[in-house]
Formats: structure tokens, C-alpha cells, sequence
């Protein structure tokens, strides 16, 4: 039920966003220095209290005595919840490197470049693992992310979905490394349903054009939901010989995974 209700919200957003493409990104676990107040139209904050994780959204309620309240805490729920290379399907491998650095998330700079600094105040763990299926049979290499960061709060985890919204207003084009860009960027975020409610307490969709050394473009979509005080993202950049489809399954699924181990995490007996 999970990967369905995943994979249909990220084919309606994908119908929103116009239907672009977007290129392969290594930003992860994202944050702006120029944040702002939450702007989007669902408020998956209203009704919790800043610090039990809970949501009447999500129809999920985690058990308070699970939910992190440290940093070793934290750290190791999302060693737990990201997807190692295995867990995206037969044939994935480690990139390199395979995982962020420990105590550090990616921020968009006031250059739209993106940089890894150390986790903020109300922050209490991120990381990311990156993994790939290499090319065979005349198919290119898919590239792939999965990242679960940890918030003291529910502002504070409500905040960075809007920042996700809002950095693409102020940087439709972004570098996530020296030499290659991320271009046409547009970001939506969606109102939930009730069917919808049992998934996430909020969702935003990121899409865009991965311009490679060399001037190689492939499709790139960046997914992010949260639960309770707990974001995670997903970001997939496409190959030859694959199609959009195909794409948005594996990272419905990617999606639904971390979102099922978090439930599973700290849910009460």
C-alpha cells in the first residue's frame, strides 16, 4: 500500500510540475541559509506540539518515549531508515564516496552553489547515502540518493520542506559540484487527501535537468516527505535507456521504504 500510494503521488506531482525533467544532483539533505516562514498551502504542522513527532495528518503517532531526543539518538535512527545500495534492487553499488560526511548537511549557498556545513541548532543527525546501478546492455548508470535527517521539532522539520519549496524560486539553477549544474528547476508541494494521509505528513517534488561534464542532460527528480520530526528524500538521476516511468517507480519505492522503517522505528507496542 505503501509504494502505491508513493508512487501515485509522485506521478500527480510530476503532472503538475509540467511534466520537466531534471538532472542528476548530489545535493542532499538539503538546506537554505535564506529560510523562510512556511509558505505552502498545507500545514502539516498544525495540531503537534513542537517536539513529540506527532501529526493527525499522517494518521501515524509515534510512541514519545522513541521519538529522538538526542543526537546518539537520532544518528542512529537514520543509519537505520537510509537505504544502503542493496536495498534499491539487484545490481546496485556504492558510489564514491558512499556516504555524507557524519555531523554535516548539503546548503544552498547565496551563489546557488552547494556546499556540505555542519548540521544547525534543532538539527540532531542527517545522512546520506549515495549508490548506482551501472550501465550494461547498452543502458547508461543510474545514480541514486537517499537521506533521513532528524529535527528537534516539528517546525523545525516542517521548515525545511518549505525551504525546499522556496530555494527554487531564488535558484532555478543550482551547482551542485564544480562542473555541473542542475537547470529549469521547479518545485510543488501537495495538499493530502485522506487516502493520502496514511503516507506522509507532507511531500514536496523538486524537478529539473542534469547538465553532466560535457554537456550530458538526464532527467533528475528530488522527492522529500516528512513524518513526525523526521525528513526524507530521495533523489534519482536517470541513464540512458530508461524511462520516466521506470524512474519514478524506483524512487517511489526508495521513498516508501524509509517512510515504512521510520514508522516501524517508533511506532508503540
Amino acid at each position: 500500500m505503501a509504494l502505491l500510494v508513493a508512487g501515485s503521488l509522485l506521478a500527480g506531482c510530476a503532472g503538475g510540475s509540467g511534466g520537466s525533467t531534471k538532472g542528476a544532483g548530489t545535493a542532499d539533505g538539503r538546506a537554505s541559509r535564506q529560510t523562510g516562514s512556511p509558505s505552502h498551502s498545507a500545514s502539516p504542522g498544525t495540531g503537534a506540539t513542537p517536539s513529540d513527532g506527532s501529526n493527525a495528518a499522517s494518521g501515524f503517532t509515534p510512541d514519545a518515549a522513541l521519538v529522538p531526543r538526542t543526537s546518539k539518538d537520532a544518528r542512529r535512527l537514520v543509519d537505520s531508515v537510509v537505504l544502503a545500495p542493496s536495498d534499491w534492487g539487484r545490481g546496485f553499488v556504492a558510489q564514491n564516496p558512499a556516504k555524507s560526511t557524519p555531523g554535516t548537511w548539503a546548503v544552498l549557498d547565496g551563489s546557488c552553489r552547494w556546499q556540505r556545513e555542519r548540521l544547525p541548532h534543532g538539527v540532531l543527525a542527517s545522512v546520506s547515502r549515495y549508490s548506482r546501478l551501472p550501465g550494461a546492455g547498452g543502458k547508461g548508470t543510474v545514480k541514486v540518493t537517499a537521506t533521513a535527517t532528524v529535527h528537534a521539532s516539528v517546525l523545525g522539520a516542517d521548515e525545511q520542506l518549505s525551504t525546499t519549496l522556496e530555494e527554487v524560486l531564488r535558484c532555478p539553477e543550482q551547482q551542485p559540484r564544480t562542473d555541473e549544474r542542475i537547470t529549469g528547476l521547479m518545485s510543488l508541494g501537495t495538499a493530502f487527501g485522506a487516502r493520502e494521509q496514511q503516507y506522509a505528513d507532507d511531500y514536496v517534488l523538486e524537478d529539473g535537468a542534469y547538465v553532466e561534464k560535457g554537456g550530458g542532460i538526464q532527467p533528475y527528480r528530488w522527492t522529500v516527505a516528512r513524518l513526525g520530526t523526521v525528513v526524507v528524500a530521495v533523489s534519482v538521476t536517470g541513464a540512458k535507456g530508461y524511462t520516466q516511468p521506470e524512474l519514478d517507480q524506483l524512487g517511489a519505492g526508495a521513498l516508501a521504504q524509509m517512510l515504512t522503517r521510520i514508522q516501524q522505528q517508533l511506532k508503540g507496542k
